[in-house]
């Protein structure tokens, strides 16, 4: 049950109540005045007739009644004047000369079709306001309910990444102190996360020099096995503070797409070039246009990921626009592969000794979403961790 219905539920039961607590209270208040007045008038028509019985007058009241009920002629007999409500009648009664019982006594009707009018009156009148009021819960409740839908929206669009995403509350209730709350949180995540991109860019881009010049310096040192493991260091360090410099420009908006039409096949054959253990599969060949640079980029982190974190042979199959690269290892982990589906990969991110995410599954995920591709990460049922490439392009067949 959401907000809006709960709040119209709450106005309406509130109503229903409210309206009921004053409806019984009219109701009594009226039906105690309605019979005190009857009583005082039949009282003072007892008394005029009293007189009139004294004086030998002709009066409406009876001596000695025979359906003078025994309430009554016990009241009178101890000396009292009483007035008595009984199955429909009112009734007034005294004592006069020689212990006789003079009584009057009418009908009670026209008070209780009054009472019964009024009582009438006062549903249609409560129901009317309950649902009046309802339908004023239920739009206040729906309009609450809206804005916190939008709080909750936007708030859920920060969480996925978009750090442009506003609520724009308006008023001064509880709702729009949230909505500012969540507006303040997203500019200043924004603002951490835009000063930890430029920290990261500008670190990547001052150690591309030093990195050029070891790599230069390396090159003019005599071949041994000492200067190749130093060559081979070098070379990663320069691998990998481009992969840092790639997911800062992406993280920038500021990584562009050329594209142009290229077969998948040649592609992928491009990508796996370098690597070994990597066995091509061809099922199915095609043209699509794309960033060639970018796609041999996502397919060789995705090798590379195969063949550090799994076993070999990795085995590249190309359906189409469809390029699916897995392993014969024990798979991604349960936890990596949930981050895999959800959020994406996160840089750097260790669950246990040796196992994770780094750059270039990020790289890869961050140039799929530059092209338009989709990029789905599974665990195969007969072993193994599977990646695979949806390019944007025509179906196989």
């Amino acid at each position: 049950m959401n907000l809006r219905t709960k709040l119209a539920l709450a106005v309406a039961t509130a109503a229903v109540t409210v309206a009921t607590v004053i409806g019984v209270l009219v109701h009594h208040v009226t039906a105690a005045d309605q019979l005190s007045t009857a009583r005082s008038e039949l009282d003072r028509q007892l008394v005029s007739a009293a007189y009139d019985y004294a004086a030998a007058r002709r009066s409406p009241a009876r001596i000695n009644p025979p359906s003078l009920p025994a309430p009554v002629a016990r009241a009178v007999r101890g000396g009292s004047r009483v007035t008595y409500l009984h199955d429909g009648r009112l009734w007034a009664a005294t004592l006069v000369a020689d212990d006789q019982v003079l009584a009057l006594s009418r009908s009670y009707a026209p008070e209780t079709r009054a009472l019964m009018a009024l009582d009438r009156a006062l549903a249609a009148v409560g129901a009317a306001a309950t649902v009046l009021v309802s339908l004023a819960g239920l739009f206040l409740g729906m309009r609450m309910g809206r804005r916190a839908e939008a709080a909750a929206r936007t708030a859920e669009r920060i969480a996925n990444g978009d750090l442009d995403a506003r609520v724009r509350p308006g008023g001064r209730d509880e709702i729009a102190r949230l909505s500012a709350a969540v507006d303040t949180m997203a500019d200043a995540l924004g603002a951490r996360l835009e000063a930890e991109r430029r920290v990261t860019a500008d670190i990547a881009h001052e150690l591309r020099t030093p990195v050029a010049g070891m790599s230069t310096a390396v090159g003019l040192l005599p071949r041994s096995p000492v200067t190749d493991l130093i060559g081979r260091s070098v070379r990663n360090l320069h691998s990998l503070v481009e992969d840092v410099l790639e997911v800062a420009r992406m993280d920038a908006h500021m990584a562009r797409v050329e594209t142009e039409e290229r077969q998948v096949s040649a592609m992928v054959r491009r990508a796996v070039a370098g690597l070994g253990q990597v066995e091509v599969r061809m099922a199915a060949d095609t043209v699509v246009t794309t960033d060639p640079r970018r796609v041999e980029r996502i397919l060789a982190n995705l090798a590379a990921n195969a063949l550090r974190h799994g076993a070999p042979p990795v085995v590249v199959e190309v359906a189409g626009p469809v390029v699916r690269v897995r392993d014969h290892g024990e798979g991604f982990p349960p936890d990596v592969l949930a981050v895999l589906r959800t959020s994406g990969p996160q840089r750097f991110r260790t669950t246990e000794p040796g196992t994770g995410t780094g750059l270039g599954l990020t790289i890869a995920v961050g140039q799929a979403r530059l092209l338009g591709a989709e990029l789905i990460f599974r665990n195969r049922r007969e072993g193994g961790a599977e990646a695979e490439l949806r390019l944007p392009g025509p179906p196989p067949g």
